[in-house]
């Protein structure tokens, strides 16, 4: 079976079609026939070798992906689900040596899968599971309640676009950033006020909610330059392990997405959000997997609205 590896790290280049032993599912596993993967900045990162201290796995090849959507095949031992072989499933993935998601034949945990939203295909469904759980984890980290202030940053990304549709289907207020070309998208998401990206968004935000806002969800990684917008003791979801500089008792929640990996009811709950109209699932293009040294390339020019996916 085919997957998209790196032997060597490197630039987008080192992505190379390989084979690989097909698998079997074991006790408590799956195992999908990948028929899509989006692209991330995390597998950019994987391929160029930003992660290979923190993986247990030492030998190549190394294939990335946190997402994928595809057929189930295999149910292991043990397994009890309402889904059968043959239906269309997505999944996260937490990518370790040759298990990423940029693979034909996947084996997961069971619960790290979920039905595809009824009306979607796979290529929309492989770009929901880690952005989607990424801003569940957040949400619930801050614990906010209905009618409280949320700020967020990177907000025309997926992730800040799945926060604010979720924070608002929550009873949440939401301001959020955005360059003056994705104003009218990151209001499409549910944003009740926009405040300009960049520098001076803390300011912007003070300037909206004057006594600071509860929450905020930092997918831009500005860190410490966005925390002005927070009030004294408000909490900070940030996505790159930021934890902040202990000043005016924020609360810090560096979220990862691997502690999700296993929710299965989550991310079904994702799946039901898609199908009443909560969240959109956007596709900014695909490609051939003997094209997907291409996506990265695109992925790291920046300006990507919406999330690119490669097909087998």
């Amino acid at each position: 079976m085919r997957a998209v590896a790196v032997t060597e790290f490197g630039g987008p280049d080192a992505l190379h079609v390989v084979d690989l032993p097909e698998e079997h599912a074991g006790p408590g596993q799956v195992r999908i026939r990948v028929t899509a993967f989006a692209v991330s900045p995390t597998d950019t990162n994987l391929r160029s070798g930003f992660y290979a201290e923190r993986d247990a796995v030492k030998e190549p090849p190394f294939v990335p992906g946190m997402d994928a959507a595809g057929v189930l095949v295999e149910i292991g031992a043990g397994v009890e689900t309402d889904l059968a072989v043959g239906d269309h499933v997505m999944a996260v993935v937490v990518p370790t040596g040759a298990h990423g998601a940029y693979r034909e034949d996947l084996v997961l945990p069971a619960r790290s899968i979920a039905r595809v939203p009824a009306g979607a295909d796979d290529v929309a469904a492989s770009t929901l599971p880690m952005n989607g759980l990424t801003a569940v984890l957040a949400l619930d980290s801050m614990q906010l309640q209905p009618g409280q202030v949320l700020a967020v940053t990177g907000a025309a990304g997926a992730f800040g676009g799945y926060t604010i549709a979720l924070a608002k289907a929550a009873g949440l207020t939401v301001v959020a950033d955005a360059k003056p070309e994705d104003e009218e998208l990151v209001r499409s998401f549910g944003a009740d006020v926009v405040v300009p990206r960049g520098d001076g968004f803390a300011d912007a935000v003070r300037a909206q909610f004057p006594d600071g806002v509860d929450g905020l969800a930092d997918g831009a990684v500005q860190d410490d330059v966005a925390l002005p917008a927070v009030k004294d003791g408000g909490a900070v979801v940030t996505v790159r392990g930021y934890q902040g500089n202990g000043e005016r008792g924020l609360r810090f929640f560096p979220v990862f997405v691997g502690t999700y990996a296993e929710e299965q009811e989550k991310l079904d709950a994702l799946r039901v959000a898609v199908e009443e109209g909560v969240l959109t699932l956007r596709v900014a293009d695909t490609f051939p997997a003997a094209r997907a040294a291409e996506a990265h390339r695109r992925l790291e020019a920046g300006g990507v609205r919406g999330r690119l996916v490669v097909t087998f």
